[in-house]
């Protein structure tokens, strides 16, 4: 299927590994410009080359910046200003971890609340308005199922994905009668570069295989219909539609890719 995004302009937020650049690189293949967005000036450009030689022929930039950090927000602002604004924001730049809820400090909070809620809070104050005066635009959250089920050892980002989902609903209502839209994708459990990076120092700490593992995990997860992890791909195709001008009738949503572990009917 054709999702008809030649010509456009995405921004992709923490998009250097895992799920954020699957996005990028779908969107890079659909034809898309594609900003790729993360921290470390290194590990962008490495992201850049790769998806250029992944997709020869295709429009992809990068843009180093902490978005937790405002003077780094403000030069991104700066950049994206001077070639007129985006056509698609994708926020999904996340910090996660295990938190006991009473071992986190107000300092990990705020870490958590920058980086999970604010980012996308700003950066979708900064474009939002260009798209609704251009009346086309797509933003898109890349949440979890943790904002909806929040784990008791996961409180904190938990908390902030839930705030996510209620950001974007609000913000979707900003749209009414517009061709802009706002939704989100739930995520579920998905073996992303974090989480192997954070299972390969488990396994060797417990002594076992990251393969048994990453099964030991999956059967943590007993409401699990895929019964497997999530493939970053997998997230980003439901992204790709939602960008794309096909999703026009979806706005205000949040739809699950989450493999069928939240057990609600909706």
């Amino acid at each position: 299927m054709d999702l008809r995004l030649d010509g456009t302009t995405a921004l992709v937020t923490g998009s250097t590994q895992g799920i954020g650049r699957a996005v990028a690189s779908v969107l890079a293949a659909e034809g898309a410009h594609v900003i790729v967005n993360g921290r470390d000036e290194a590990r962008v450009a490495a992201a850049v080359d790769r998806l250029r030689a992944d997709h020869p022929g295709g429009a992809v930039e990068g843009f180093a910046a902490d978005l937790a950090e405002p003077a780094e927000l403000a030069r991104l602002f700066d950049a994206l200003d001077d070639r007129g604004g985006v056509d698609v924001l994708v926020n999904n730049v996340g910090l996660f971890g295990l938190d006991t809820f009473g071992s986190a400090t107000d300092d990990d909070w705020a870490r958590y609340l920058e980086v999970n809620l604010m980012s996308g809070v700003r950066l979708s104050r900064h474009l939002l308005g260009g798209m609704l005066d251009r009346g086309r635009g797509r933003i898109v959250f890349v949440g979890s199922e943790s904002g909806v089920d929040v784990p008791a050892d996961m409180i904190p980002y938990g908390v902030t994905k839930a705030a996510t989902i209620a950001l974007a609903n609000g913000l979707a209502k900003l749209t009414r009668g517009t061709g802009v839209t706002v939704n989100t994708v739930l995520g579920g459990p998905t073996w992303s570069d974090g989480v192997a990076a954070a299972a390969a120092g488990v396994a060797t700490a417990q002594g076992v295989p990251v393969e048994q593992l990453k099964e030991a995990l999956v059967a943590r997860r007993g409401t699990s219909l895929l019964q497997r992890f999530i493939d970053p791909d997998e997230i980003a195709s439901l992204v790709a539609y939602l960008v794309s001008p096909r999703a026009s009738a979806t706005n205000g949503a949040a739809l699950r890719a989450d493999g069928g572990v939240l057990t609600g009917m909706l």
